[in-house]
């Protein structure tokens, strides 16, 4: 039967009608529904060019305010140990070497700790609200779960810096209040130091060569103990005073202890394993922290026990004791500076090659250059009193006080312009990052490497007269986001399908099945994808 020209053109404008609405609703089909590629070229273009489609469908580069806070990790609480830390610095620069607005500097990054205690607070609080499963994946992740205990070590910092730079201006009820604090403190380091490594010891299997000091952290809790208690002491007297030295001298002998013993296996690491990465090596100054800490705590302790102790202290002269014990503690902290001091200048020079090459990428971990190093400078301090206010060793530490004040402000603003650069707060960039067998949660939306991604400006996806000439482009030419190795497997399985079904099928068929296969079975594909599929 016969059709009228005009009836012709009604049935063509139909189908080209329903063949446009096609490609609006499923993008992905009109590959099928083009002319077959009968050429070779044709058919690796076809398959090539839906394959970069698919993974430029994909390409997220922005994420909302409460999808960042999503990767708000504990690390941000190193930013308030090594803010608490500058202020304990500035309160122990000896008089004579003080000028004057130094006592309101050191106010300052008080209160600023508090702030920024309190923003770590309400962040790591909305993580959890809107995101729960995330508080316990937090816990047992195996390199965010090591920074549970910045928080504890943060509240340890604040109290620190409330019994120096308040208890002389808020009458004794802060003083009394500081002392029970003091004790509450205590068992909380202890409660989360055990806890922390009974999770890792459950739940995580590590190999020597993944060693970095990060093992220590767990274990900063108990050292900031001693430091604590050896202000608190020289601000009360008898009992009171006696009580908490030896609290103090039992658990930063813990805290040290257990720290020692990982040292042995970081020795051991750094003898069979070399150096680490680039990106872990700022945790190498944690190896200061452990000595550092306790030797401010034990010197300082020591310093006060003459006043403090009885007259029948341990059985016999009391007064003898102490000065015999002060003495035992200022060799003993002479002892360890110089242990502190030698990891000091092994994570010194560690960095050589990294400072070299410009290869330091911003972390939070940025901040164990200053926290630690806070740890070593109260030490010098503790030394030169301990000899007498030695002359230059008060000064190379109040020459490492200025240089911790201005890297303090470096990395501050280095972390203000990682959070804009999304270098943090970002998918893939924090401890909470995918290794080992650790995997994204579900839920969590991909997003590409912004260091890596092809340009933004790639020919747009869609249907309508712009789908064939899309579609009709070689993958490198639409985006080049096919390397050459998805070619490669690209031309080879295409190769492979065409000698298989050379007995009567199309080669296109095959290379069109392949893609299905590809869009179906792919993980690294995001589920916008997979629905648009």
């Amino acid at each position: 039967m016969s059709t009228s020209p005009s009836g012709r053109r009604k049935k063509d404008a139909h189908q080209q009608h329903s063949s446009s609405t096609a490609d609006s609703e499923t993008p992905l089909r009109p590959l099928q529904q083009q002319r077959q590629p009968t050429s070779y070229y044709g058919e690796r273009k076809a398959a090539g060019g839906a394959i970069s489609r698919l993974k430029h469908h994909q390409h997220v580069h922005h994420l909302h305010f409460v999808e960042r806070i999503r990767h708000f990790t504990w690390t941000w609480f190193t930013m308030t140990m090594a803010t608490g830390g500058v202020a304990n610095v500035i309160y122990h620069v000896p008089e004579g070497y003080r000028f004057h607005g130094l006592y309101a500097i050191g106010c300052i990054f008080f209160i600023l700790n508090l702030v920024l205690f309190l923003f770590n607070l309400a962040m790591i609080s909305c993580r959890f609200w809107y995101y729960p499963e995330t508080f316990r994946a937090s816990i047992t992740h195996p390199t965010e779960s090591l920074f549970v205990p910045a928080w504890v070590i943060s509240l340890g910092t604040i109290l620190i810096n409330i019994t120096e730079y308040g208890t002389g201006h808020a009458g004794p009820w802060l003083l009394h209040t500081m002392c029970v604090l003091f004790w509450v403190y205590c068992v909380l380091a202890t409660v989360f130091s055990l806890g922390i490594y009974l999770i890792i010891w459950s739940t995580q299997h590590f190999t020597i060569a993944q060693m970095t000091p990060v093992w220590i952290f767990p274990a900063y809790p108990l050292l900031v103990i001693g430091p604590h208690a050896s202000v608190l002491a020289s601000k009360t007297a008898g009992y009171t005073a006696l009580n908490i030295i030896l609290g103090g001298f039992v658990f930063q002998g813990i805290g040290f202890m257990v720290s020692l013993m990982i040292y042995a296996a970081f020795i051991y690491r750094l003898m069979t394993q070399k150096l680490p990465q680039e990106s872990l090596r700022p945790g190498m100054f944690i190896s200061v922290g452990p000595s550092g800490f306790t030797i401010s705590g034990v010197v300082g302790m020591g310093q006060v026990l003459p006043r403090v102790v009885p007259a029948t202290f341990m059985g016999g002269d009391g007064q003898l004791a102490g000065k015999v014990s002060m003495i035992m503690a200022n060799w003993m902290g002479l002892w360890l500076w110089g242990l502190a001091l030698w990891f000091f200048f092994v994570s010194v020079g560690a960095h050589w090659s990294t400072v070299r090459h410009g290869r330091a990428k911003f972390a939070m971990t940025f901040y164990s250059y200053i926290f630690p190093n806070t740890a070593l400078t109260s030490a010098t301090f503790a030394i030169a009193r301990a000899l007498d206010y030695n002359r230059p060793i008060t000064i190379v530490a109040c020459v490492m006080t200025g240089l911790l004040v201005c890297a303090w402000g470096a990395i501050f603003s280095m972390m203000v312009h990682a959070v804009v650069r999304k270098d943090i707060l970002w998918p893939q960039k924090q401890e909470d990052r995918e290794e080992g067998g650790w995997k994204t949660q579900a839920g969590e939306r991909r997003v590409c490497d912004l260091d890596e991604c092809p340009s933004e400006t790639s020919p747009p996806l869609g249907g309508g007269s712009k789908s064939d000439s899309v579609l009709s482009r070689p993958a490198v030419d639409m985006d080049g986001a096919v390397d050459e190795r998805m070619e490669e497997d690209v031309e080879k399985d295409v190769a492979r399908r065409r000698q298989r079904n050379s007995s009567g099928a199309s080669p296109s068929s095959a290379a069109m099945r392949f893609v299905d296969e590809i869009v179906r079975s792919s993980g690294r594909y995001s589920r916008g994808a997979e629905d648009m599929v």
